[in-house]
């Protein structure tokens, strides 16, 4: 699967979001290091704090399964606005995930066309990690 087929399994998350309040529907697609595919999708609540971001469910599901390992997280919104992780999913990343973590996203300025790419630690440079505690 290269980057465009997992940010088309993103986009297809984006189909299962429960977004009443916002309308802002989000997915997400993480892979493991062993290839296989989590999806998830944003889940508000009327609190919002409460709310579920997509990262989180995708990365929930797949700690879940036993992973620990990953090689590229893809991201996509309803409105295909080259959205990113926020800091909370941009850290919650980094609890299983290297700075090296490829996050693929739209272009914003042409959702078809080449994804963008950064790395998990261009997002968020000098992070909370399992070695700052130590």
């Amino acid at each position: 699967m290269d980057d465009r087929e997992l940010l088309a399994t993103a986009r297809e998350a984006v189909d299962d979001s429960y977004a009443p309040y916002s309308e802002y529907r989000v997915g997400a697609a993480i892979e493991t290091e062993d290839g296989t595919v989590y999806t998830g999708c944003n889940i508000e609540n009327a609190n919002y704090s409460n709310s579920v971001h997509a990262e989180e469910l995708a990365l929930s599901k797949a700690i879940e399964a036993g992973h620990r390992s990953f090689v590229r997280i893809a991201v996509s919104s309803s409105k295909r606005d080259g959205i990113t992780p926020c800091g909370m999913c941009r850290q919650s990343l980094r609890e299983f995930c290297d700075d090296d973590l490829r996050v693929i996203c739209e272009n914003e300025s042409d959702p078809e066309g080449e994804p963008v790419v950064y790395t998990l630690g261009e997002l968020i440079p000098n992070t909370i990690s399992p070695e700052t505690l130590e």
